[in-house]
């Protein structure tokens, strides 16, 4: 007798994220099936302790879709009349998060069929990164990286030259897993770009990176150039700290001496006290003098009274003859002799 048959293959699918896929479930129905038709489509957890959600259904001809919120709007029959033998299943924009077992059973009774489809959804390499790392110096090695931040596995990585014959260095050591390019005992010729494929099962991505091989730096220079340039900047810093600290200390010092007030220097002598101190002590001696001591006296005209020039310095005051006068009889005058100055001839007091 015949039954109710699936006739479409329940091969895998591999699909990349974003894309459509059609899960196939064409069957033909027997002569006998003369029950109501019904046709489902379930995702069969990976978890066997979960239970199976429906998707979509088919039954007394109307389409039930919302079991499934997460899928609602990109889950669809292919067919707009799945009864006809064609209940295959479109999955639109798809998601990483649809990868899983997928089951259609048809039932019209006494005949009932189903069918497991895997689907895999996969992330296409994404924003994938080019990078170099070492030294690019000639006779060093240096290594170029390549990662992609987006993509499922297994994810394969491929170097080549974007120039001439693009082949990589003879010297160069490629891992295709972790994308590093180890480029051994670097030359100028090793100069120029490089480009990296980022690839898996549903898509590519490319990044690019240029290397630049030079001659060593001079490090010796570069270190003496340092020190002598730190040398320098200290010693110009302590030439400028001592000039401050000594311009301190000389506008402090003219401070103090500008506001200092010593009280024990007596003020300066006026022209005329010294005029009047002079003419006092001619008086008091000649007041003590008797007639007999006055015979070689010449009197000063007022007109000669010393200036303050007169009040120098002992070491610079002139030295005074001795007086002509003879000297009194102090036990007699009962006086303290006196020094009196003469007088020369130009009328200069000596």
């Amino acid at each position: 007798t015949r039954s109710l048959t699936i006739t479409s293959s329940d091969r895998p699918f591999e699909k990349a994220q974003g894309e459509k896929v059609t899960l196939p479930c064409t069957f033909v129905l027997s002569e006998e099936d003369n029950g109501p038709l019904d046709i489902e489509w379930v995702l069969i957890p990976a978890d066997n302790q979960k239970q199976e959600e429906i998707i979509i259904m088919y039954s007394a001809d109307r389409i039930y879709n919302v079991y499934y919120a997460s899928v609602t709007g990109r889950m669809q029959f292919s067919s707009p009349d799945p009864g006809s033998g064609d209940g295959s299943l479109d999955i639109l924009n798809l998601k990483s998060a649809d990868t899983g077992m997928y089951q259609c059973k048809v039932k019209k009774a006494p005949g009932v069929q189903s069918q497991k489809i895997q689907l895999t959804v996969l992330v296409k390499p994404a924003r994938t990164k080019c990078s170099i790392e070492g030294s690019q110096e000639i006779g060093k090695d240096v290594t170029l990286k390549c990662a992609s931040q987006e993509g499922s596995p297994l994810l394969s990585y491929d170097w080549r030259r974007a120039s001439g014959t693009q082949e990589l260095p003879a010297t160069s050591v490629l891992n295709k897993n972790t994308g590093e390019l180890l480029l051994k005992n670097a030359s100028r010729d090793y100069s120029g770009t490089y480009n990296c494929v980022a690839s898996n099962r549903v898509g590519t991505d490319e990044c690019s990176v240029e290397l630049n091989v030079t001659p060593p730096i001079n490090t010796a220079g570069i270190i003496a150039g340092a020190i002598i340039g730190t040398l320098l900047g200290l010693s110009i810093l302590a030439f400028l700290i001592f000039c401050c600290c000594k311009k301190h200390r000389d506008k402090k010092y003219e401070k103090e001496v500008h506001h200092d007030i010593r009280e024990d220097v007596p003020p300066p002598k006026s022209r005329s006290s010294t005029a009047r101190s002079y003419i006092g002590s001619n008086r008091s001696s000649l007041g003590s003098m008797s007639p007999s001591n006055m015979e070689g006296y010449t009197k000063t005209p007022y007109s000669q009274v010393p200036s303050e020039d007169f009040e120098r310095s002992p070491g610079q005051n002139p030295t005074f003859a001795p007086s002509k006068v003879a000297a009194p009889n102090l036990s007699r005058m009962g006086a303290v002799p006196v020094m009196i100055p003469a007088q020369s001839k130009d009328g200069s007091i000596v």
